[in-house]
């Protein structure tokens, strides 16, 4: 699935407060139609798009849209020897699409394929994430030893999709996360990086799935994401940084996990995100008047979803 599809943008206007639903099912359905110089660009993120349009397609009421025993071939193509899954077949293994994969398994009801045709079944992805775990908790990506909290959330929401949270060590993974926490509250890529709402999202999305999010500081964790509303009712991502569309989902769910959610305006930020819309091709971009992209066509949709915007179906903040 490519993340460019056509010459669309996002040409939404300050008046446009219709979600156009059946535009977008149609800009995702086409994404794995056009091979475009963008499609071959972004093959590194082929499963990842995957997930994003078929969990775009979910929100929008329409999940049989792209075809099921197709998208399990695909994504069991991926499936290295070592029980992990690339971003295309024949890349090596990673974290962040072997999370993806779970995900797309777990929504179209089709894990079982993995003992049936896979590369060895659920546990044989399970050992793959839990020997990139470190000593000190955290994870890695892959054998080469990078470690980010995004790691550590994917191996957690992962595992506990496939109820093997036994094969790592909850409370190192964390303590980790503890460290990464800053003064003002929020959490960086590691211990002592800059605060970073996409960061903030993994940390609180690992520790809920941990059951300690008693750990947060809620109160002055959800002042530092209220700050990230900006005057034209977007969310961006660090101060001082332009709004970008799909900060609707890392900062809203982050402040959905800790109850915090109505300490923004969310009729101004569903306003930002409907203008980053493409009403006549379909798709959603960063912002206003820019490409469109599967990317920001999932995190938006999956921003309004929390806003409980009506026509699309509920999602799950964590």
């Amino acid at each position: 699935m490519a993340l460019v599809s056509g010459p669309g943008r996002a040409g939404g206007t300050l008046t446009d407060s219709d979600l156009h639903t059946s535009k977008h099912v149609t800009y995702i359905k086409n994404l794995d139609t056009v091979h475009e110089l963008e499609y071959w660009l972004t093959e590194h993120l082929r499963l990842n798009g995957v997930y994003w349009g078929l969990t775009a397609l979910y929100i929008l009421g329409h999940p049989d849209t792209l075809p099921r025993d197709q998208t399990i071939d695909f994504v069991l193509s991926c499936q290295s020897d070592n029980g992990g899954f690339g971003a295309a077949p024949g890349h090596d293994s990673h974290m962040l699409y072997t999370v993806s994969a779970v995900q797309i398994l777990i929504t179209i009801d089709a894990v079982d394929e993995l003992d049936k045709r896979g590369r060895g079944g659920k546990e044989k992805v399970g050992s793959f994430i839990a020997n990139l775990q470190n000593a000190d908790g955290s994870f890695m990506g892959d054998q080469w030893g990078e470690t980010d909290t995004r790691f550590l959330y994917g191996a957690l929401n992962a595992l506990s999709l496939l109820r093997l949270m036994d094969l790592v060590d909850v409370p190192k993974a964390v303590s980790h996360i503890q460290s990464c926490e800053n003064l003002d509250g929020a959490y960086g890529i590691r211990p002592g990086a800059e605060s970073h709402a996409g960061q903030v999202f993994t940390c609180v999305g690992a520790l809920a799935i941990a059951g300690r999010l008693d750990l947060v500081n809620k109160d002055r964790l959800g002042a530092w994401l209220s700050e990230r509303q900006i005057e034209s009712g977007g969310f961006n991502g660090r101060p001082e940084k332009l709004a970008d569309a799909c900060y609707s989902w890392w900062v809203g769910s982050s402040l959905a996990m800790i109850d915090r959610l109505h300490w923004i305006d969310g009729e101004k930020l569903a306003a930002f995100v409907l203008q980053c819309q493409d009403p006549d091709a379909g798709g959603f971009a960063d912002r206003p008047g820019n490409m469109v992209d599967v990317y920001h066509t999932h995190f938006s949709l999956a921003g309004l979803s929390l806003l409980k915007f009506d026509g699309l179906e509920e999602i799950d903040a964590v």
